[in-house]
């Protein structure tokens, strides 16, 4: 049980620093990483916040 909690805690924590889909944060971040390592839900969502 302790194990379960642990593992909620560190994916509430971690969720918790990434920057919002579509923020600033996030669009220069995306411009960073290398276009071979975006999925495919990161390259829409790229074009649709950063681009149009």
């Amino acid at each position: 049980m302790k194990k379960l909690i642990g593992v909620c805690a560190v994916a509430l924590f971690l969720s918790g620093c990434a920057p919002e889909i579509g923020s600033e944060e996030w669009c220069a971040d995306m411009k960073e990483k290398p276009k071979a390592d975006w999925t495919a839900t990161e390259g829409k969502d790229f074009a649709k916040h950063c681009i149009f």
